[in-house]
């Protein structure tokens, strides 16, 4: 009986809500009539002043007549505005300390507890209408022996189920609205009183209120249940490892050092990002990070190189370290960039998947190194150099600093530059995109070299963090880690989707995971075993997400 008295019908709302609207109705008429002549019309002379400044259908003379009017105009309002700021100031004042003081007590909490109440009685009524379909269902059933009649009812009875269910959600979800807008009235008439300008607090409020408000379970799981695993499992790893060898896992310095293992991988997850928006990949990556590594510690190399290329001896001593490093860095970037061209253009210019020209790249790019330099690793490279360009500062490895630097890069080429909106475009719809006028052929082009560019710099870096020991088989397996990162942070085999904070998400995700399994032994192939379930699930996760929106 309680929750029935408790329960409001419309007009009683509305009663509860009348005294509200009606006194701060009526400071609002007055503020509309004080800003008539002051904040309103600085809004609207402002838009004209714009839109007069900025035509083409005026002479320059006509629009430096109607612009000297407007300004006059517009003086004489901030002139009235400003007489009417303490009007306009204690007339807002009012209204607000009255809608602390009485909009919860008077209105909001009532309502809060009707919904309560009516979410209460939705619910007995769905449990004891689905008990009355079971005993339906259960009486139907006794005298039917025959499976073709069996399967029949059970089907009715599951369809009955259903509709009790959708009922159900469509009456919650009216009690939900209700409350929602019980809510958001009040700062609906902030929203007037202020002429939009709410504090932070407020911003916050409704912030958290739209999140409740918009908030799914199902929705949520899908998006963020991997996360929550992998976090569950940094935990679970976090409490196992001392135990296990008496050592912390998370120190600062073992957090340093996923950073700093993290950096050079942060450039190729960043670069293979961008393909996957255009729903590519790149199977090259760790053949690149190969060939960037022998490239780099052949020119940076401590004296005089012991092995050859193609039976050629280097010797770059005679140029400073410095200038050896620039060099290094300039020659990865050209060969890998010229490399990940070559794939981009077969998949631009003749719709190749890029599984197959990225591949064909992998095995080139092997072949040729392998050949070249015998298999051999060529040693360290001048130690003076990672110190010049990575210098640990009081323990802190500033390799770290260059993968920050390039995500401030990728995210602005991403969000703020045409081929950014471009790359998105041809992702999503390429065919679309062609219509609209984009060229697609110099979208996928230019995603791979900025790719190649990106792969060259990684290698550069992943030299200068290991002082060299370049050979052709180091980066195996490196492809397939930025490819997982960047899944795992949420880009879209689907083309058009994703985000660099995701990339950066996944690729510590995945270091951390690595450098934590080999803190407790784990052997790497078992590693490996674990990588792959994380992949696994990723795009399981993101294929019902795509099945879902179809």
């Amino acid at each position: 009986m309680e929750d029935k008295r408790q329960i409001l019908t419309d007009k009683e709302e509305e009663a509860l809500k009348a005294p509200i609207a009606e006194k701060v109705g009526g400071i609002q008429e007055q503020l509309d009539e004080l800003r008539k002549d002051g904040s309103l019309k600085i809004q609207s002379l402002s838009n004209k002043l714009s839109s007069v400044k900025s035509s083409r259908n005026l002479t320059s003379e006509e629009r430096k007549k109607q612009t000297a009017d407007l300004e006059k105009q517009l003086a004489a309002a901030k002139e009235v505005e400003r007489a009417n700021s303490t009007k306009v100031n204690e007339l807002v004042k009012e209204a607000e300390d009255y809608l602390k003081q009485n909009y919860d007590s008077l209105y909001y909490s009532k309502v809060c507890a009707s919904c309560d109440a009516e979410s209460s009685k939705a619910e007995a009524e769905y449990n004891a209408k689905l008990a009355e379909l079971k005993a339906e269902y259960e009486k139907t059933i006794s005298g039917i022996t025959d499976k073709n009649e069996l399967k029949d009812e059970k089907y009715v009875y599951k369809n009955k189920q259903f509709d009790a269910k959708l009922t159900y959600d469509n009456v919650m979800q009216a009690i939900k609205d209700r409350r929602h807008e019980a809510f958001t009235y009040q700062y609906h008439l902030i929203d007037n009183l202020r002429m939009s300008k709410f504090t932070t607090a407020e911003k916050w409020a409704q912030s958290r209120e739209n999140y409740k408000y918009t908030f799914n379970r199902k929705q949520f799981l899908l998006k963020n249940g991997l996360y929550i695993v992998i976090v569950l499992i940094f935990i679970m790893l976090a409490i196992i490892t001392p135990i296990l060898k008496n050592t912390q896992l998370f120190t600062v310095t073992n957090i340093l050092n996923i950073l700093q293992q993290a950096a050079p991988r942060m450039f190729l997850a960043l670069g293979v990002a961008g393909l996957i928006v255009l729903t590519g990949t790149d199977l090259s990556v760790g053949r690149m990070v190969g060939m960037g590594m022998v490239t780099a510690t052949i020119i940076m190399h401590q004296g005089v190189n012991t092995g050859s290329v193609f039976g050629h001896i280097f010797d770059f001593t005679s140029i400073p370290p410095a200038g050896r490093a620039w060099l290094a860095l300039l020659v990865c970037v050209i060969l890998t960039t010229i490399f990940a061209t070559i794939a981009g253009f077969f998949f631009a210019r003749f719709k190749m998947h890029p599984f197959i020209s990225t591949m064909s790249n992998m095995l080139i790019i092997f072949g040729l190194v392998t050949y070249a330099t015998k298999g051999v690793s060529f040693g360290a490279i001048d130690s003076s150099i990672p110190a010049m360009f990575i210098p640990k500062i009081n323990g802190f490895p500033t390799i770290i600093l260059w993968a920050i630097g390039a995500i401030c890069v990728i995210w602005f080429i991403w969000n703020k530059t045409m081929f950014g909106k471009n790359l998105f475009a041809v992702g999503g719809n390429p065919d679309a995109a062609a219509v609209s006028g984009i060229s697609v052929f110099k979208t996928i082009l230019c995603a791979f070299m900025l790719a190649g560019v990106m792969y060259g710099i990684g290698a550069w870096l992943e030299c200068m963090r290991m002082v060299g020991s370049g050979s052709a088989a180091y980066g195996q397996g490196w492809d397939m880690d930025a490819i997982a990162a960047c899944v795992v942070g949420g880009v879209s085999f689907t083309g058009g989707i994703g985000k660099i904070s995701g990339v950066v998400v996944g690729v510590l995700i995945f270091t951390s995971l690595t450098y934590s399994l080999t803190i407790l032994g784990i052997d790497t192939n078992l590693q490996f075993v674990f990588e792959g379930i994380i992949i696994l699930t990723a795009v399981t996760l993101d294929c019902l997400k795509y099945v879902q929106k179809k």
